[in-house]
């Protein structure tokens, strides 16, 4: 199985989230953590991203304080 590897700008691009953000999220445990690609260059896998995104975008969906659908 082949895995895509996305850099910062594709990650920002596609979750919104800015540089910032971004790192201070993985400090919290909150985002998926990177990989080093070697010396200072890290990438995320497309798939810890998009498996990400999916469990923010239910979780923003999911009804609260008995509200139904």
């Amino acid at each position: 199985m082949i895995q895509s590897i996305l850099r910062l700008p594709a990650v920002k691009a596609c979750t919104g989230l800015s540089r910032s953000t971004i790192y201070l999220r993985i400090s919290k445990s909150s985002f998926p953590t990177p990989i080093s690609l070697g010396g200072r260059a890290v990438g995320w896998l497309e798939n810890e991203i998009e498996d990400w995104l999916t469990k923010n975008i239910e979780s923003s969906r999911k009804p609260t304080n008995g509200e139904q659908i």
